[in-house]
């Protein structure tokens, strides 16, 4: 086992770390409890035992700290500063797993597994043991991406906008239900596409399209030149409305989907060449 306070050559701490039951992660835990050094060093004004007149505190021994990576699961010794705190960089309070390790775990958990399978995966990667709740927490964190995602701000205008439903099993308060999923996809003046919305519904019905432009107009869309969809009943009856009437804006619907995405690109010139001699 290396120490932090080891004289040994760096020579032979290599060859110290070659005769471990896992070298590459004695080794990473090794230059771990070198930086952590470094790091409290550099914050109290000197090394351990120094004598100097820029100190501006003192250690306080050590704790033990578990820490998951990719390479395994290693348990540091991380020292302690006798006033204030110390967090080594490489660690995000309150976490005790490396962020590559928590996009591999929520990367899972997207795929479809799940959290009691989580270990197993856990154990592959070399990780002593991962409950369902540390899973549960590290999933959490999805939940604030995903709605800093639905909730952004739009562009004012996007020529081209597809809207499709899509019936998806959800977990709602506890129970999984067919749900209804709208899914929208825009084309920027610039011809990139973007996902704008991906809003579950109880239903396809007028008020779930309705609900879900009404969104898309508080976010910050004002005109549209071409929409694609379905022959939905509810989006008949709603999207013209919407944008024709609260957006006043060019609006062409489509009801089938025969068209290529050429075809569309020549409606949306043409309706662009209309703009602009209207």
């Amino acid at each position: 086992m290396a120490y932090p306070n080891s004289t040994l050559p760096f020579e032979k701490m290599l060859l110290k770390f070659v005769t471990e039951k896992d070298p590459m992660l004695e080794m990473l835990k090794w230059l771990c409890e070198q930086l952590m050094e470094a790091e409290l060093s550099a914050q109290i004004g000197a090394d351990k035992s120094e004598r100097s007149d820029l100190r501006n505190g003192y250690r306080a021994g050590y704790r033990p700290r578990r820490f998951d990576t990719r390479m395994g699961t290693m348990y540091l010794m991380v020292p302690k500063p006798r006033k204030g705190g110390y967090i080594p960089v490489f660690v995000t309070e309150r976490k005790r797993s490396e962020a590559a390790l928590i996009n591999v775990i929520q990367e899972a958990f997207i795929n479809g597994v799940s959290t009691r399978k989580m270990e197993k995966l856990a154990k592959s990667l070399g990780i002593d043991s991962i409950s369902k709740g540390h899973v549960s927490n590290i999933t959490k964190e999805l939940n604030d991406q995903v709605d800093e995602f639905r909730s952004r701000d739009l562009e004012t205008e996007y020529p081209v906008l597809w809207v499709d439903a899509l019936y998806e099993k959800i977990r709602d308060n506890g129970h999984v239900k067919n749900m209804v999923v709208h899914v929208v996809c825009g084309i920027k003046r610039d011809g990139t596409r973007e996902i704008l919305a991906v809003e579950p519904m109880y239903e396809e019905s007028e008020a779930s399209y309705k609900s879900l432009f009404e969104k898309l107009k508080d976010r910050g869309l004002e005109r549209v030149w071409l929409v694609v969809s379905a022959a939905h009943k509810g989006f008949k009856r709603v999207v013209p409305w919407l944008i024709m009437a609260a957006m006043q804006s060019t609006f062409h619907a489509k009801y089938s989907g025969a068209y290529t995405f050429k075809t569309e690109a020549k409606l949306c010139c043409k309706a662009q060449t209309d703009l602009a001699t209207a």
